[in-house]
């Protein structure tokens, strides 16, 4: 079994910089776990931390049933993918492959099978005699794959591997990943700063930023019940629209108001959110949930008055950055069949059932 589980683990640097603030993580065997946030919220340290390439400085860190607080990174029976791939240029796509279980005295036949069944897999069998100079960005990360899996490790461990590959080799790749963690059925734990790829890969996904873990949940989960302001901004493309505002109660309707906007909202709301009458507030609504179909068909939905400042076609669909006031922007995403220009002045209903409130004080969600 290949659980990972890490109990009030910090990562404390000289000068008192907490990289790593006491998280606990339970991560399941077989699991694709992401561990996605922001530069500098922790993540590649959390994953440097379980592989041994940086010691704890509190906490416990398991693999499996065993506690490996010190032991090395090559007793940890775990394999790591870089981004940089980290491939020897002066040795052929074979030699590197192979490199890692000659240092560990393997039978010659039995290297040369786990080479094979990696390049198979991975559909690199015919670069085995080139050197990785002579391979594309996608073709020499898939090396850096294979070296990881002729380990056979309970625990794979992936450090931002595509950042450095371009927009469709990304894509391609993150389902090459995806398409390995089902067949190879092993524990998968993955860190990216972007939020496209924790939502398209992860079984769980763990948001961080400043070294806490904010929020760590299915991906849907997490998109549709965000815990806070921090994660409702992060996750989705394009991120939550965020209004800071006040509560009101106007002739018996609840309001959120704000300098620029006015919205009622459902009845059925007051009982979770009648402390914060009065007081400061923030009101969050995703892009699609603004001006979309499923919300113009939708009775009693509020309307949101907007003029169009920009416009982005993205094929199935269109953005539009919009003006409501008081120097307040926000966007919209709508089909990109519907006849729009910029300048116009739309009332766009906004579906409350997928809306969210927020603490204005702790940024945690209410609603």
């Amino acid at each position: 079994m290949a659980e990972v589980s890490l109990q009030n683990v910090s990562k404390i640097y000289d000068g008192g910089v907490k990289a790593v603030n006491n998280i606990s993580l339970d991560i399941k065997d077989r699991e694709f776990m992401v561990l996605v946030g922001p530069s500098g919220c922790g993540k590649s340290t959390t994953l440097r931390m379980i592989a041994g390439l940086e010691e704890i400085s509190a906490g416990t860190i398991r693999i499996g049933q065993r506690v490996v607080n010190n032991v090395p990174p090559k007793d940890r029976d775990i394999a790591m993918v870089f981004q940089n791939y980290a491939l020897y240029p002066h040795k052929t796509v074979y030699e590197n492959l192979a490199f890692g279980l000659r240092l560990r005295k393997f039978p010659k036949a039995d290297i040369d099978r786990r080479v094979k069944e990696a390049a198979d897999i991975l559909g690199i069998h015919e670069y085995l005699d080139r050197k990785p100079k002579a391979l594309s960005g996608g073709q020499r990360q898939r090396v850096a794959v294979g070296r990881a899996i002729v380990r056979k490790p309970e625990v794979f461990l992936f450090d931002e591997p595509l950042s450095n590959l371009d927009a469709k080799m990304r894509v391609q790749m993150r389902t090459e990943i995806s398409k390995l963690h089902t067949r190879l059925e092993t524990t998968m734990i993955y860190v990216t700063h972007d939020q496209t790829e924790a939502m398209t890969m992860g079984d769980r996904i763990c948001v961080m930023k400043d070294g806490l873990i904010q929020q760590c949940d299915t991906p849907l989960n997490i998109y549709d019940n965000p815990v806070n302001v921090f994660v409702a901004g992060f996750i989705g493309t394009p991120p939550m629209n965020i209004f800071h505002g006040e509560l009101l109660d106007v002739d018996g309707v609840l309001k959120f108001h704000s300098n620029s906007i006015s919205i009622p909202l459902p009845e059925e709301w007051r009982k979770s959110v009648s402390s914060y009458i009065g007081k400061k507030i923030i009101f969050g609504v995703r892009p699609e949930d603004i001006g979309s179909e499923r919300a113009e068909n939708t009775g009693n939905c509020p309307i949101l008055h907007a003029r169009i400042e920009v416009m982005e076609p993205m094929g199935a669909e269109t953005y539009l950055y919009l003006d409501v006031g008081a120097d307040t922007s926000c966007i919209a995403r709508i089909d990109a069949h519907r006849t729009t220009r910029v300048g116009e002045v739309l009332d766009l209903a906004v579906l409350m059932s997928k809306a969210h409130l927020f603490d204005a004080d702790t940024e945690l969600r209410i609603i």
